[in-house]
């Protein structure tokens, strides 16, 4: 709901600032009918996605379990409408039904971070990355949230110059139009506790080798520390010595597939860097309170 309305209501705004409709928008669902939101709030809808007339550009507003949900439908109207040259664009996990209807290759794309694992692997030849936003071409991805107001924003500033965007910007009391390079998350240095160059280096190149762990010793090689040394960082840091620390990056990455893909436990296991089945469950137990399996069960059919 965040995403859908920071998405419609700088359009409203804009024609509102400008004293004319510049833009004018229409809503459509799988059937016509309205759809809610997972937080119970039902949006009326214009029409079915079969019944989408030529647009000049096309917005997927998706939220959770996204990949659970048959979009065939959805999917025809998307590639029908890109031939006839619409803009297709995306908030939150609506870039993964670009990502299905194969509208997102060969372009960059952008998602909500909690959702890229689940991208990035069902779709792994594609581009994505950590920003914001992405507007490439007749493509436009954006992470959900308030980051659809932003990426709204550069778009109007692009249609109709800076002033409107900041006029609409103002009316939104949004202080600063974010620009797509920023990313989603705080850089490690800024999240507290890391600021330590050495400790946010080897944070760094822990998110990065989730799938090909590496060892202690070789985190604290490349940074000129001793195994001790770079323990003592982590527990006067962060509380957990450094093995602690990477495991569990491993079982958040983990815990996202599981709940994003329809990967096996196995595959999970072996792409989140546990070559044992067996300690895999077990250290997810030890994390979550429950199994990598209940987590799959609890996962909406």
């Amino acid at each position: 709901m965040i995403a859908f309305t920071a998405a419609l209501e700088p359009l409203r705004l804009a024609n509102r600032a400008a004293g004319a409709p510049l833009y004018d928008w229409r809503l459509f669902s799988a059937d016509g009918a309205g759809a809610e939101a997972s937080n119970g709030v039902r949006v009326c809808a214009d029409g079915a996605f079969r019944d989408a007339p030529g647009l000049d550009a096309v917005v997927v507003c998706a939220g959770v379990d996204v990949h659970l949900v048959d979009h065939h439908d959805l999917l025809s109207a998307l590639r029908r409408l890109c031939k006839s040259g619409t803009a297709v664009g995306a908030v939150c996990t609506g870039a993964y039904v670009l990502a299905r209807a194969g509208l997102l290759d060969g372009y960059r794309c952008t998602i909500h971070w909690e959702n890229r694992p689940g991208l990035t692997a069902g779709f792994p030849d594609l581009e994505v990355g950590d920003e914001l936003f992405e507007i490439d071409r007749d493509r436009f991805t954006c992470a959900g949230g308030v980051a659809a107001a932003d990426m709204m924003l550069s778009l109007i500033r692009k249609d109709h110059g800076e002033a409107l965007a900041r006029a609409v910007a103002e009316q939104l009391i949004h202080q600063r139009i974010r620009e797509p390079g920023e990313r989603q998350r705080p850089d490690l240095g800024k999240r507290p506790g890391t600021a330590h160059p050495k400790l946010q280096r080897v944070l760094e190149m822990m998110e990065a080798s989730i799938g090909r762990p590496l060892s202690i010793e070789e985190f604290a090689g490349s940074v000129a520390l001793s195994p001790r040394q770079l323990e003592r960082l982590f527990i006067e840091h962060l509380g957990v010595p450094p093995n602690r620390h990477y495991v569990n990056i491993r079982l958040e990455h983990a815990r996202h597939l599981l709940r994003q893909t329809r990967m096996s436990v196995l595959d999970v296991a072996m792409t989140s860097g546990f070559n044992s089945a067996s300690y895999f469950s077990q250290s997810y137990l030890e994390r979550f309170g429950h199994s990598p399996r209940a987590e799959r069960k609890a996962t909406p059919a």
